[in-house]
C-alpha cells in the first residue's frame, strides 16, 4: 500500500545519526509491522520489531533486490562523509550506491522509496530569506557531499519520470544534531584532535563572526518524525526541514555568553585549508566554501502537508548536542561509538 501504514520498512544506513532515529520512531509506530535495518555491520541493539541484515551498498554483489521482497517502503538514509581527500570513494558509496537502492527498489517494486537528500543538494541562495522546494538543486559544485547530493536529485527526477507508480518523497533537512551523535560528528568534521571535553562555553573569549556564516539545524528525532509522517500519509515530492531560528555568530554568542569577533571569509578559509591539507581536520574547506552560500530553508510545506512541527528549537538542539561532546556521548552502534567505547 502506498502509504506504508501496517507495513514493513527496510531502513538503509540503519546504525548511523539519522538511521538510529529512524528505526526507533518506526519500532515504536503500532501501524508499522515490521522494520528491517540494513548496515554494514549489525549492531548491540534490539528494538522492538526490528531484523537486521549486513549489507555494503558500496559492493557490486550486494543484492538489494531480493533484500528488498516485500517490503512496503525504503527509507534511503546510507551515506558516507569520509574520507573526504578521496572524493572518488565517497562517490562509490554514496551515488553508485544509492543508484543501486533506486534499481533495486524499482526490480522489486516497492511502492514508496523515502530518500534522505539535504539541504546541500540547494544552489546558493540567500541568507535574509527563506527559499521553499522549488529552489535549484544543483548544489555547490566544489563541495563533494553538496555535488553528490545534487547528482542523486537529478537521478530521482529520471526514477519519477520513469517509474510514476512509486511515490518517491525527498527529505532536505537542515544540519542535524542529537546527544548519541556528538562523538561520531566529532570524528567527522573535527577529527580526534578535537577534544569533546574542551566544548565548552565558558572556555570560549570570543566567537568567530564569518560574513555569510548563517545556517540552520535540527534535531535527529524531529527528522525521523518527519520520515514516519512521510510514510503514513499520501505525499511526493522534497520537504525541506529545519527547526528556528537561524543559528549564527549573534545567537551562539547569546548562548555561550561570548563576543562575537569580526573574522573574515579569507582568513577563515585559510585556517580550515591548511588543518585539512595537513590532515588534522577532516572536513574539508570546500564544504565550508557551501555552508556559506547554503540559502535559508522554508518548511512550509512540510508544517502542511505532513502536520510536522519540531519539538526542538536550534538552540535546544545545539545545547544538547555540546553536552554530547563534553561527556563523549555514543550509541551502541559501529557508527555512533561514544569515546568510552573508542
Amino acid at each position: 500500500m502506498s502509504s506504508a501504514t501496517g507495513s514493513n520498512i527496510v531502513v538503509t544506513g540503519a546504525t548511523g545519526n539519522v538511521g538510529t532515529s529512524v528505526v526507533r520512531r518506526l519500532s515504536e509506530d503500532p501501524e508499522v509491522a515490521s522494520v528491517r535495518g540494513l548496515a554494514r555491520r549489525i549492531p548491540d541493539w534490539s528494538p522492538r520489531k526490528t531484523d537486521w541484515t549486513a549489507v555494503d551498498l558500496a559492493s557490486e554483489r550486494s543484492d538489494l533486490a531480493a533484500v528488498f521482497q516485500g517490503a512496503d517502503a525504503v527509507v534511503h538514509l546510507a551515506w558516507a562523509f569520509q574520507p573526504t581527500h578521496d572524493p572518488a570513494a565517497t562517490w562509490r558509496t554514496n551515488v553508485l550506491g544509492s543508484l543501486r537502492v533506486f534499481e533495486a527498489v524499482a526490480a522489486a517494486q516497492v511502492p514508496v522509496l523515502v530518500h534522505a537528500s539535504s539541504v546541500g543538494a540547494y544552489s546558493p541562495g540567500p541568507k535574509d530569506r527563506p527559499v521553499d522546494e522549488s529552489w535549484p538543486t544543483h548544489g555547490w559544485p566544489d563541495a563533494a557531499y553538496c555535488r553528490e547530493k545534487a547528482y542523486l536529485e537529478r537521478a530521482l527526477d529520471i526514477f519519477e519520470r520513469d517509474r510514476p507508480q512509486t511515490r518517491v518523497v525527498r527529505m532536505r533537512p537542515a544540519f542535524l544534531f542529537k546527544r548519541e551523535s556528538a562523538s561520531e560528528q566529532r570524528r567527522i568534521f573535527g577529527g580526534r584532535f578535537l577534544p569533546g571535553p574542551l566544548a565548552r562555553p565558558e572556555l570560549l573569549p570570543f566567537l568567530p563572526d564569518v560574513p555569510g556564516l548563517r545556517m540552520q539545524t535540527l534535531h535527529t528525532d524531529d527528522a525521523a518524525e518527519a520520515y514516519r509522517l512521510a510514510l503514513r500519509t499520501e505525499v511526493r515530492g522534497p520537504f525541506n526541514l529545519a527547526a528556528e531560528p537561524a543559528v549564527d555568530a549573534k545567537l551562539l554568542g547569546e548562548m555561550f555568553g561570548a563576543q562575537p569577533l569580526r573574522l573574515p571569509r579569507t582568513a577563515a578559509r585559510t585556517a580550515i585549508a591548511a588543518a585539512w591539507n595537513l590532515h588534522l581536520l577532516p572536513a574539508s574547506p570546500h564544504l565550508f566554501d557551501a555552508v556559506l552560500r547554503l540559502p535559508l530553508m522554508d518548511c512550509t510545506r512540510a508544517r502542511v502537508e505532513l502536520g510536522w512541527r519540531p519539538e526542538h528549537t536550534a538552540p535546544e538542539v545545539l545545547e544538547e548536542f555540546l553536552f554530547g561532546l563534553r561527556e563523549g556521548a555514543g550509541a551502541p552502534t559501529d557508527p555512533l561509538q561514544g569515546r568510552k567505547a573508542s
